[in-house]
Parts: structure tokens; sequence; C-alpha cells
């Protein structure tokens, strides 16, 4: 990958885009992880108006710590960037105190964390109202595309995906180039929807590389008995996941009536 063009194809891409859009530039949500960290700046070397956003929910400090530095690293290079803090723990809090429980715990807990998501995106769109800005997404090809580890209409619910295109390893070779803060660059990947700082590998059971070499796979027509050991796992992990969230890739299904009723 040609790093420096694959970053001047980004920036144009969304500045067109906003251009043509009539809008003033671009909201995204800052989690302290390399994805949002590379969207940030290429939406910020734009030139346009950026707006990132902080919205921890029991966020995990280290999380907080990582989301700061970047913040302010950003506003430092970049005269564009301003920011602002949505403390949206007491709406999360409010939320469990009045929805009832039933099901097994793990159930409890995903949809409890896709319900963090879903009140980051209802937030980012308030600010992108307000302000007419587009909001970002930071979505990778790998999350998106091969095992749809993102929350429908959470921060699946974007005007944008600038970085749909790269895998997650490409994103790090961005993030290098632009100067991403070493602590982000070096931290585990995680959604931080738990509330720790659990890894998206403990989560999936797959790190990124092993992800990406099974969605390689996956479009080069391999099946899982052209492989053996953790090799297999890796590819079948990646197919369960896929074929789960299958529902997230496609567009909404459309009941369409037949022209003879």
């Amino acid at each position: 990958m040609q790093t420096e063009k694959v970053v001047d194809y980004i920036v144009n891409w969304l500045k067109e885009y906003a251009t043509k859009a009539g809008v003033n530039g671009f909201v995204i949500g800052i989690s302290g992880g390399i994805d949002s960290a590379v969207t940030s700046t290429l939406c910020a070397k734009t030139g346009l108006n950026v707006l990132c956003i902080e919205m921890p929910i029991h966020q995990a400090e280290s999380h907080i710590m990582r989301a700061h530095e970047h913040i302010e690293q950003l506003k430092q290079r970049f005269g564009n960037v301003s920011d602002t803090r949505t403390d949206l723990t007491p709406v999360f809090d409010a939320f469990k105190a009045e929805v009832f429980f039933d099901g097994d715990q793990t159930t409890i807990d995903m949809a409890l964390a896709n319900t963090r998501a879903r009140l980051r995106m209802t937030t980012l769109y308030y600010y992108a109202g307000l302000y007419k800005l587009l909001v970002a997404g930071t979505g990778n090809k790998v999350e998106d595309f091969g095992i749809g580890f993102y929350t429908k209409y959470g921060d699946g619910g974007v005007d944008i995906s600038p970085i749909a295109d790269l895998m997650k390893s490409e994103v790090y070779e961005l993030g290098k180039y632009l100067k991403v803060p070493e602590s982000i660059m070096k931290a585990q990947p995680s959604d931080g929807l738990f509330g720790d700082a659990r890894s998206d590998e403990a989560q999936i059971g797959a790190s990124y590389p092993e992800l990406e070499w099974a969605m390689a796979m996956d479009e080069a027509g391999k099946r899982a008995e052209d492989f053996t050991g953790r090799e297999q796992a890796v590819f079948n992990i990646y197919k369960r996941l896929n074929a789960a969230n299958k529902h997230k890739m496609i567009p909404i299904p459309i009941c369409e009536i037949p022209n003879n009723l």
C-alpha cells in the first residue's frame, strides 16, 4: 500500500463529499483506539471543522487517558479541531433502571453493550445536527464486511466510512504515517463497550491478523476442511461471525408487494 497516496486520496474524498453535501465538517467519537484516532486525523487534514467527542460510560481509565492524549495532540496540530465531552454514564444508568432483565447474563451484557453504542450514536447525531456536520464512521474492512464486529445503529450508524476499505493492519500503517500517539499504536484493540479494558481478540477468539487471513481465504473460496489446527479454528470463527452478522452488512430487507396484488 502506498500510504501517503492513500492518505491523500481519503482526505480529498472526505473534503469533496462534505463540500458537495454543504456541511461544515465532521463529528467523530474518540474512544482511545486506533480506528477513531486515524479517522479523526484524516478528517482534520481536510481543513474543515472537526468536532471530537468523548462519550464515557463507566469507561476504563486507560481508554480515557488515550482519548485525552490523542485529542490534545490533534488540537495542537490542527487549528480546525475542537472537542467536547458528554458523560453518558448517568443516561445509561437511568436506562438500566427502567428496563427489565430477562435471560442469561451473557445475553443481558451484550444487549447493554449495544445500548452503549446506540447512546453514543444518538449523541453524535445531536451534535451533527447542531453544527451541520457529518458523522464519520470508524469501522475498518474486516470489522464492517468480514465479521460484522460493530453495533447495528450504534457505531454502525454513520454518514460516511473513510477507512472501511482498509484492513486493520493498513489502518495501523496509516496511524504510523499520521503520527497517532504511540500509546494508541501499542494498545490492544478494544471496543470499550463493557466498562472494562477487555480486548477485541478476547471477545472474538482470534486476532486481527488471523481474521484478515481468514477473510482472504474465504474470498479465495477455501473451506474449513482445507485447514487443520489453529488455522481451521480461526477460519471457523470467521465463517460463524460472518454468517451471524450478515444482517448488518446487507441492505434492510424490503417486503416487495407483487404488482398483481
